[in-house]
Formats: C-alpha cells, structure tokens, sequence
C-alpha cells in the first residue's frame, strides 16, 4: 500500500503574522472532506496554530514557518522558529496575559512534541479527527 499525504506550508512574519495562519489554517482545512463534520477539531486546530505562532513571534523573536500534513490519520501542524530554546509549560498567575500556549496546545492536540534543529526549534501537534478514523477518509 502506497503511502499518501498531502501539506502545505507557508512561513508568517513576526508582524501580523497570527491572524494571516489562522485565516491560511483554515483556508487549507477546508480542503479536507472531514472537516465539515468535524468543526470543533478545526477550531483546535486553528487555537494551535495561533498558539504556536504567537510563541514563535513573541518568544523567539523569529518569523515562523508553518507546516500542516495530512495523512489521513493525523492533521500534523508542525511551526518551526529560529530559536533553539524548547517552551517549557507555566504556571501563570490569575490574570496573566501570556504564559499558557503550552499548555492550551498539550490539552487540544491528540500527541505533540517538540525538536529543537540546528537553526531552531519545531514544535509539532497530531490531531486525529473521528470522522476520519472511522472512515478511513484520505481528504
């Protein structure tokens, strides 16, 4: 059996950046056929990406590049930044106003993990929908 998948990717600047991945995401997903049906794992996904991105502009100062694959199991939303320094999760005070991607993104995501490279870091999120899972749906 073949392996198929397909991806996209697109690299957002640190000024805008945000909501031009959240738009992009969303734009792309609607290519997938399960995510008609699936409306909330495309909100999570999109969260994530807003996440990922903002981590990227905000802490590692850096443009990111974005990366979804699809491989009619899991949607992988990878954001690569130029800092090597991993994200480590907080424990923000009530009221903060940053401090909590980490931890938004290990709640959303069915896996995630991150990588640090020779020129920065990945981090990477899975999200297995149902719909897909059950019907063996390749987009």
């Amino acid at each position: 059996m073949a392996v198929k998948a397909m991806g996209w990717a697109h690299s957002f600047p640190v000024s805008g950046g945000v909501a031009a991945g959240r738009r992009w995401t969303r734009g792309h997903l609607e290519s997938l056929a399960w995510t008609a049906e699936e409306p909330e794992t495309v909100d999570a996904v999109v969260l994530t990406v807003s996440e990922l991105l903002t981590n990227a502009h905000i802490h590692a100062r850096s443009d990111a590049h974005l990366v979804l694959t699809w491989d009619g199991d899991c949607l992988h939303v990878s954001v690569h930044d130029e800092d090597p320094a991993l994200p480590l999760q907080r424990a923000p005070e009530p009221g903060a106003v940053s401090g909590r991607g980490v931890g938004i993104v290990r709640m959303l995501a069915d896996e995630w993990g991150m990588k640090c490279q020779r020129h920065g870091k990945t981090v990477t999120a899975c999200f297995r929908p149902a719909g897909a899972r059950q019907g063996g749906d390749d987009g």
